[in-house]
């Protein structure tokens, strides 16, 4: 039986095969009644009573946004008809079936105490009604059958929709963190930028404090040997061993920069 919870969490929705499963019991209940020859003087009442049961029952699975009480008014009226139905023949056991249908949208359309409180009494009324006419050996072996499907039944549908609700909490869950691990991917990608960028401002830096003054020191340099040239050539030699030993710092600071603007090397590829 498949079933689907309605978006307040509160409430089931029939599934299919669970209706086909349940239609199906009744068209057994209809099918039997037609079958017994003793029950053709009566068979019109008992036609009319599963069609006024059947009305209801479809009543509340076609409108489950019904009030509360209209819901327990409608389980009242059709336990009330299989209990009067039951009593004109009680041989005709095999209504109490109709007991066991109606834990289905108990089983739906309720949840907590108020749920297990219908089934309890459904069970109840299935093995108290058949007691009361058959006697208690014979009532409590027509019905225990039908009373345990009567717990069993719920319990399998309570069960299944938790377990769905449990994939749709996982699947909100994988979805969370996928969502989760796509931003911090980004965040990543943004924090990589941003070092990238403080690298940048880094080394231009540097390249101002250290290369630039060395190039402006090369330049000074330079044009005070050219005046030497005029006015003291014996120190050109010296201030030519100063722009070298300029020219090779200035050098040595460009590579040490460029090595640090290239990525690093993979070991692998070493």
């Amino acid at each position: 039986m498949s079933n689907h919870s309605h978006s307040n969490g509160t409430m089931l929705k029939p599934g299919r095969i669970g209706l086909v499963v349940i239609y199906l019991a009744f068209a057994a209940v209809v099918f039997r009644t037609f079958a017994i020859e003793e029950n053709r003087p009566l068979l019109s009442w008992y036609i009319g009573f599963e069609l006024a049961y059947l009305i209801l029952f479809t009543a509340i699975l076609l409108v489950p946004n019904l009030s509360d009480w209209l819901k327990h008014f409608c389980l009242m009226l059709q336990s009330a008809i299989v209990l009067y139905a039951l009593s004109w023949r009680p041989e005709f056991d095999f209504l109490v079936v109709l007991f066991l249908i109606l834990t289905y949208p108990v089983s739906l359309f309720f949840t907590g105490r108020i749920r297990w409180f219908w089934i309890f009494s459904l069970v109840l009324l299935t093995s108290g009604s058949l007691i009361f006419h058959l006697g208690v050996i014979r009532g409590l072996a027509l019905s225990l059958t039908t009373m345990a499907a009567e717990i069993v039944i719920p319990a399998f549908i309570i069960v299944n929709h938790e377990i769905e609700q449990a994939k749709v909490k996982s699947q909100d869950l994988v979805r969370e963190l996928q969502e989760t691990h796509e931003q911090l991917q980004l965040y990543a990608d943004k924090i990589e930028d941003l070092a990238a960028v403080q690298e940048r401002n880094r080394l231009a830096r540097e390249l101002h404090d250290t290369v630039s003054q060395l190039i402006f020191g090369i330049n000074l340099t330079t044009r005070s040997t050219q005046l030497l040239l005029e006015k003291d050539p014996d120190r050109v030699r010296e201030q030519l061993n100063r722009l070298q030993a300029m020219t090779t710092d200035a050098l040595a600071q460009l590579r040490s920069l460029i090595s640090e603007l290239r990525p690093p090397q993979n070991p692998e590829n070493v």
